[in-house]
Protein backbone atom coordinates (compact mmCIF):
# COMPACT_ATOMS: atom_id res chain seq x y z
CA UNK A 1 0.00 0.00 0.00
CA UNK A 2 2.20 2.84 -1.05
CA UNK A 3 0.67 6.16 0.08
CA UNK A 4 0.34 9.16 -2.39
CA UNK A 5 0.53 12.51 -0.53
CA UNK A 6 0.96 15.88 -1.60
CA UNK A 7 2.37 17.55 1.24
CA UNK A 8 5.09 16.30 3.80
CA UNK A 9 4.80 14.71 7.18
CA UNK A 10 6.79 16.72 10.21
CA UNK A 11 8.31 14.29 12.46
CA UNK A 12 11.55 15.24 14.16
CA UNK A 13 13.72 13.27 12.72
CA UNK A 14 12.15 11.36 9.46
CA UNK A 15 14.43 8.89 9.58
CA UNK A 16 14.43 7.31 13.26
CA UNK A 17 11.64 8.85 14.57
CA UNK A 18 13.16 10.76 17.44
CA UNK A 19 9.97 12.66 17.86
CA UNK A 20 8.17 10.33 19.33
CA UNK A 21 10.24 10.79 22.65
CA UNK A 22 7.12 11.76 24.65
CA UNK A 23 6.10 12.15 27.83
CA UNK A 24 3.64 8.99 28.64
CA UNK A 25 1.49 9.76 31.56
CA UNK A 26 1.62 6.64 33.18
CA UNK A 27 0.93 4.65 29.85
CA UNK A 28 2.59 1.53 27.76
CA UNK A 29 4.32 1.90 24.59
CA UNK A 30 3.52 -0.21 21.91
CA UNK A 31 4.70 -0.45 18.15
CA UNK A 32 3.37 -1.40 15.06
CA UNK A 33 5.02 -2.30 11.94
CA UNK A 34 3.57 -4.07 8.80
CA UNK A 35 5.20 -2.53 5.78
CA UNK A 36 5.12 1.54 5.28
CA UNK A 37 2.68 1.55 8.25
CA UNK A 38 4.35 2.40 11.80
CA UNK A 39 2.34 2.79 14.68
CA UNK A 40 3.35 4.37 17.83
CA UNK A 41 0.63 3.44 20.37
CA UNK A 42 0.02 4.52 23.75
CA UNK A 43 -2.15 3.11 25.88
CA UNK A 44 -2.78 1.70 30.01
CA UNK A 45 -1.54 -1.87 28.73
CA UNK A 46 0.00 -3.50 26.27
CA UNK A 47 -1.59 -3.80 22.91
CA UNK A 48 0.91 -5.26 20.19
CA UNK A 49 -0.55 -7.98 19.40
CA UNK A 50 -4.72 -6.41 19.44
CA UNK A 51 -3.67 -2.92 17.10
CA UNK A 52 -1.57 -5.30 14.88
CA UNK A 53 -4.27 -7.58 14.30
CA UNK A 54 -6.27 -3.70 14.09
CA UNK A 55 -3.74 -2.59 11.59
CA UNK A 56 -3.96 -5.67 9.46
CA UNK A 57 -7.58 -5.04 8.95
CA UNK A 58 -7.87 -1.81 7.69
CA UNK A 59 -4.66 -2.31 5.52
CA UNK A 60 -6.67 -5.04 3.72
CA UNK A 61 -9.53 -2.66 3.56
CA UNK A 62 -7.88 0.18 1.65
CA UNK A 63 -5.45 -2.39 -0.45
CA UNK A 64 -8.58 -4.32 -1.90
CA UNK A 65 -10.46 -1.02 -2.72
CA UNK A 66 -6.94 0.47 -4.40
CA UNK A 67 -7.02 -2.62 -6.60
CA UNK A 68 -10.36 -2.31 -7.52
CA UNK A 69 -10.48 1.64 -8.34
CA UNK A 70 -6.63 2.26 -9.00
CA UNK A 71 -7.58 6.18 -9.19
CA UNK A 72 -8.03 5.84 -5.25
CA UNK A 73 -4.37 5.68 -5.25
CA UNK A 74 -3.44 8.36 -7.59
CA UNK A 75 -5.57 10.72 -7.65
CA UNK A 76 -4.91 14.42 -6.43
CA UNK A 77 -8.60 15.60 -6.44
CA UNK A 78 -11.40 14.66 -4.78
CA UNK A 79 -13.22 11.29 -5.73
CA UNK A 80 -17.14 10.50 -5.87
CA UNK A 81 -18.36 9.21 -2.33
CA UNK A 82 -19.15 5.30 -2.51
CA UNK A 83 -21.31 4.20 0.17
CA UNK A 84 -20.77 0.55 -0.69
CA UNK A 85 -17.28 0.71 0.11
CA UNK A 86 -15.63 -0.14 3.68
CA UNK A 87 -15.99 2.91 6.46
CA UNK A 88 -12.60 3.57 6.32
CA UNK A 89 -12.66 4.17 2.49
CA UNK A 90 -15.69 6.15 2.77
CA UNK A 91 -14.30 8.23 5.17
CA UNK A 92 -11.11 8.96 3.49
CA UNK A 93 -13.24 9.83 0.43
CA UNK A 94 -15.44 12.46 2.89
CA UNK A 95 -12.12 13.57 4.19
CA UNK A 96 -10.36 14.41 0.68
CA UNK A 97 -14.02 16.02 -0.93
CA UNK A 98 -14.04 18.06 2.33
CA UNK A 99 -10.96 19.03 1.79
CA UNK A 100 -10.07 19.24 -1.59
CA UNK A 101 -7.88 16.59 -1.93
CA UNK A 102 -7.55 13.52 -2.95
CA UNK A 103 -8.57 10.43 -0.81
CA UNK A 104 -5.10 9.09 -0.02
CA UNK A 105 -3.89 12.34 1.86
CA UNK A 106 -6.06 10.90 4.49
CA UNK A 107 -4.55 7.35 4.98
CA UNK A 108 -2.23 7.76 7.96
CA UNK A 109 -4.99 9.60 10.01
CA UNK A 110 -7.35 6.76 9.14
CA UNK A 111 -5.04 3.75 9.85
CA UNK A 112 -4.61 6.25 13.23
CA UNK A 113 -8.24 6.03 14.09
CA UNK A 114 -9.33 2.72 12.82
CA UNK A 115 -6.66 1.04 15.19
CA UNK A 116 -7.51 3.44 17.73
CA UNK A 117 -11.12 2.84 17.93
CA UNK A 118 -10.50 -0.77 17.43
CA UNK A 119 -8.30 -0.63 20.47
CA UNK A 120 -10.86 0.90 22.23
CA UNK A 121 -14.24 -1.45 21.09
CA UNK A 122 -12.16 -3.96 23.02
CA UNK A 123 -12.47 -1.63 25.95
CA UNK A 124 -9.10 0.17 26.05
CA UNK A 125 -10.46 3.58 26.61
CA UNK A 126 -7.57 5.67 26.95
CA UNK A 127 -5.08 6.06 23.84
CA UNK A 128 -2.66 7.31 21.28
CA UNK A 129 -2.07 6.70 18.04
CA UNK A 130 0.47 8.21 16.01
CA UNK A 131 0.90 7.11 12.44
CA UNK A 132 3.55 9.54 10.88
CA UNK A 133 3.13 12.73 12.24
CA UNK A 134 -0.98 11.93 12.42
CA UNK A 135 -2.63 11.32 15.69
CA UNK A 136 -5.81 9.90 17.12
CA UNK A 137 -6.19 11.04 20.86
CA UNK A 138 -8.39 9.76 23.46
CA UNK A 139 -7.77 10.47 26.55
CA UNK A 140 -9.95 11.58 30.20
CA UNK A 141 -7.17 14.68 30.93
CA UNK A 142 -5.68 17.20 28.38
CA UNK A 143 -2.63 16.92 26.39
CA UNK A 144 -0.30 19.06 24.92
CA UNK A 145 1.12 17.71 21.07
CA UNK A 146 4.23 19.55 20.56
CA UNK A 147 4.59 21.21 17.60
CA UNK A 148 7.92 20.85 15.09
CA UNK A 149 8.58 23.27 12.39
CA UNK A 150 11.35 22.02 11.02
CA UNK A 151 14.11 24.91 10.67
CA UNK A 152 11.57 27.63 11.79
CA UNK A 153 12.71 29.33 15.25
CA UNK A 154 8.80 28.52 16.64
CA UNK A 155 10.35 24.33 15.85
CA UNK A 156 9.79 22.99 19.51
CA UNK A 157 8.51 25.91 20.91
CA UNK A 158 5.08 25.51 20.88
CA UNK A 159 1.80 23.08 22.14
CA UNK A 160 -1.37 22.25 21.20
CA UNK A 161 -3.48 21.84 24.82
CA UNK A 162 -6.29 19.42 23.71
CA UNK A 163 -8.91 19.44 26.68
CA UNK A 164 -10.77 16.18 27.39
CA UNK A 165 -13.52 17.22 26.30
CA UNK A 166 -12.46 18.26 22.46
CA UNK A 167 -11.73 14.35 22.73
CA UNK A 168 -11.21 11.70 20.66
CA UNK A 169 -10.13 13.46 17.98
CA UNK A 170 -7.43 14.05 15.69
CA UNK A 171 -3.91 16.18 15.56
CA UNK A 172 -2.38 16.11 12.27
CA UNK A 173 0.36 18.19 10.49
CA UNK A 174 1.72 18.39 7.62
CA UNK A 175 4.94 20.65 5.96
CA UNK A 176 6.23 21.60 2.28
CA UNK A 177 10.16 21.67 4.32
CA UNK A 178 10.07 18.52 6.50
CA UNK A 179 9.89 14.78 4.73
CA UNK A 180 10.29 13.27 1.80
CA UNK A 181 6.93 13.71 -0.11
CA UNK A 182 5.97 15.96 -2.52
CA UNK A 183 4.40 19.43 -1.86
CA UNK A 184 3.09 22.18 -3.25
CA UNK A 185 3.42 24.18 -0.57
CA UNK A 186 6.53 25.71 2.05
CA UNK A 187 4.68 25.83 5.27
CA UNK A 188 7.19 24.34 8.17
CA UNK A 189 3.97 23.12 9.70
CA UNK A 190 0.17 22.93 9.33
CA UNK A 191 -1.43 21.31 12.56
CA UNK A 192 -5.21 20.44 11.99
CA UNK A 193 -7.22 19.34 14.62
CA UNK A 194 -10.65 17.90 14.59
CA UNK A 195 -13.44 15.83 15.63
CA UNK A 196 -12.46 12.92 12.66
CA UNK A 197 -8.46 11.86 12.09
CA UNK A 198 -8.93 11.05 8.49
CA UNK A 199 -10.52 14.91 8.01
CA UNK A 200 -7.54 16.36 9.48
CA UNK A 201 -5.19 14.48 8.01
CA UNK A 202 -6.58 15.35 4.25
CA UNK A 203 -6.98 19.29 5.67
CA UNK A 204 -3.04 19.28 6.89
CA UNK A 205 -2.29 18.68 3.06
CA UNK A 206 -5.00 20.99 1.54
CA UNK A 207 -3.41 23.97 3.93
CA UNK A 208 0.19 23.43 4.02
CA UNK A 209 -0.61 23.15 0.14
CA UNK A 210 -1.38 26.72 0.09
CA UNK A 211 1.31 28.23 1.95
CA UNK A 212 4.25 29.83 0.28
CA UNK A 213 6.02 31.45 2.57
CA UNK A 214 4.61 35.21 2.52
CA UNK A 215 2.19 36.48 5.30
CA UNK A 216 -0.71 36.75 3.35
CA UNK A 217 -0.75 32.85 1.79
CA UNK A 218 -0.64 31.94 5.70
CA UNK A 219 -4.16 34.23 5.53
CA UNK A 220 -5.43 32.04 2.69
CA UNK A 221 -4.26 29.39 4.21
CA UNK A 222 -6.59 29.87 7.07
CA UNK A 223 -9.70 31.77 5.24
CA UNK A 224 -9.67 27.62 3.40
CA UNK A 225 -9.29 26.58 6.85
CA UNK A 226 -12.44 28.20 7.75
CA UNK A 227 -14.60 27.01 4.93
CA UNK A 228 -13.88 23.28 5.34
CA UNK A 229 -16.23 22.14 7.43
CA UNK A 230 -15.38 20.45 10.26
CA UNK A 231 -12.53 21.14 11.56
CA UNK A 232 -11.67 22.79 15.13
CA UNK A 233 -8.95 24.74 14.88
CA UNK A 234 -5.69 25.14 12.47
CA UNK A 235 -2.08 26.60 13.36
CA UNK A 236 -0.07 27.81 10.17
CA UNK A 237 4.08 27.82 10.60
CA UNK A 238 5.79 29.20 7.80
CA UNK A 239 9.82 30.58 9.15
CA UNK A 240 8.89 33.03 12.16
CA UNK A 241 5.32 33.76 10.92
CA UNK A 242 2.22 31.74 12.72
CA UNK A 243 -1.55 32.08 12.28
CA UNK A 244 -3.83 30.36 14.09
CA UNK A 245 -8.10 29.71 13.65
CA UNK A 246 -10.85 28.49 15.06
CA UNK A 247 -11.26 26.65 18.43
CA UNK A 248 -7.10 25.49 19.65
CA UNK A 249 -5.15 26.36 22.77
CA UNK A 250 -1.69 27.50 21.88
CA UNK A 251 0.99 26.82 24.91
CA UNK A 252 4.56 27.82 25.61
CA UNK A 253 6.72 24.67 25.69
Amino acid sequence: MAASRSAKKTPLSYDDRDYRRVEQSGLVASTVKIAETDLYILAPVQVDDLALQLTGQVRLHIERYMKEHPQFLTSLVPLALDETAPEVIQQMLTGGRLAGVGPMAAVAGSVAEFVGRGLRVKGIQEVIVENGGDIYVARQQPCTVAVFAGESPLSGKIGVKIPPEQMPCGVCCSSGTVGHSLSLGRADAVVVVAESTPLADAAATRLANEVRGEKKSITRSLDIAARIKGLAGVIVISGEKLGAWGNIELVRL
